[in-house]
């Protein structure tokens, strides 16, 4: 087994937006990974923290440089030989180790969070519809996602607010002074946005808008959590009114620049204008933040807000670990016992 990967804390966001993989790339990468005949199972886990490749391989040919190769070709674009250093690579035990710590939250930007576990979920499904997920994969990422939901049901691992949108909401509170009274605007109805849209609901802000490339469901979100739904078409005198703005929208290109926000700093009479990109790769242009009057933050700047609310978690940690060593020395008993049995017994005996 061998994983592959680049995270918050082995790169900035300006060196992760270069490898992050949307959903079309990552089908892509697994369509090559599953032509290749040294490949026998992989799959992908892409989001805003990390980018990582976990497969299983049949010769030492099948290394970093390798996978590298691939994503380059994917995303039809050149990747520098000097952001290889930001780069890990762990095989056999080191590589299941690191599954179940990911699974359980130990790696994460926002220690203990919850959302890793669903986008692990959703990064198994989408390589098990492809075919491309066996009987070592299998067995394995079905103890990840047991070992990452019993860390967060019998310890304090996610303690408190627990998400990237938590942190970007603490990270405005913290700016502002307050968010009672304040008026928000969210754009993006993905998980990010309704994370966001949901913890927003709890401190009294005054008025929330959301806007969304689907209008429907930006109605539909909007109406659950009290908010106006709004078009695109009106970003400029949304955001002249209100005092802070979400973005997570995960576009390929920017959607605010420096010269819109500008136009619309002026309208805002002086007027500070928070804005939160959480977005991967980013959707505000950062040369926004040199302008007079606005605050702007990315994803990398949350670490701060993090560490002031992570103590009980903090505590936890030698809990959740103690968890992680016993699911691998399940997971090791079980492939080993596993190994001898036909197919069909075999699933059945894994309870995939």
């Amino acid at each position: 087994m061998l994983v592959i990967g680049l995270n918050h804390k082995t790169a900035p966001i300006e060196v992760r937006e270069k490898f992050f993989l949307n959903p079309n790339q990552q089908d892509l990468l697994l369509l090559e990974l599953k032509n290749h005949p040294l490949v026998s199972e992989a799959f992908v886990l892409s989001t805003c923290n990390r980018i990582e490749i976990y497969l299983k391989k049949t010769d030492k040919a099948i290394d970093c440089g390798f996978v590298v190769g691939l994503i380059a070709k994917v995303k039809k674009t050149p990747i520098e030989a000097d952001l290889k250093q930001h780069l890990y690579c762990h095989e056999e035990k080191e590589a299941i180790e690191h599954l179940l710590r990911v699974a359980a939250g130990l790696d994460s930007l926002v220690l203990g969070e919850k959302q890793i576990l669903g986008q692990l979920k959703t990064s198994v499904d989408r390589s098990r519809e492809l075919g491309f997920l066996s009987k070592y994969f299998n067995v394995l990422t079905n103890i990840a996602i047991r070992t990452g939901k019993k860390a967060q049901t019998e310890t304090d691992i996610s303690y408190g607010g627990s998400s990237v949108s938590w942190a970007a909401i603490e990270m405005a509170q913290q700016t502002l002074g307050t968010l009672e009274g304040k008026s928000v605007l969210v754009i993006g109805a993905g998980k990010m946005g309704k994370l966001a849209l949901s913890n927003l609901h709890n401190h009294l802000v005054s008025k929330i808008y959301l806007m969304n490339r689907t209008g429907e469901k930006a109605e539909n979100l909007a109406q659950q959590y009290e908010g106006i739904a709004a078009s695109f078409w009106d970003i400029k005198e949304i955001l002249s009114e209100v005092d802070v703005c979400f973005c997570s929208v995960g576009a390929p290109h920017y959607i605010l620049d420096q010269e819109k926000i500008s136009q619309i700093m002026k309208l805002r009479e002086g007027r500070r204008l928070v804005l939160i990109d959480i977005s991967m790769p980013r959707n505000i242009d950062p040369a926004v933040g040199q302008l007079s009057g606005v605050h702007l933050s990315s994803i990398d700047a949350l670490d701060g807000v993090v560490q002031a609310n992570m103590k009980k978690r903090q505590e936890a940690i030698v809990q959740v670990e103690a968890i992680i060593s016993q699911k691998m020395d399940e997971f090791v008993q079980k492939w080993e016992k596993l190994q001898s049995l036909n197919d069909s017994d075999f699933f059945k005996a894994a309870q995939i």
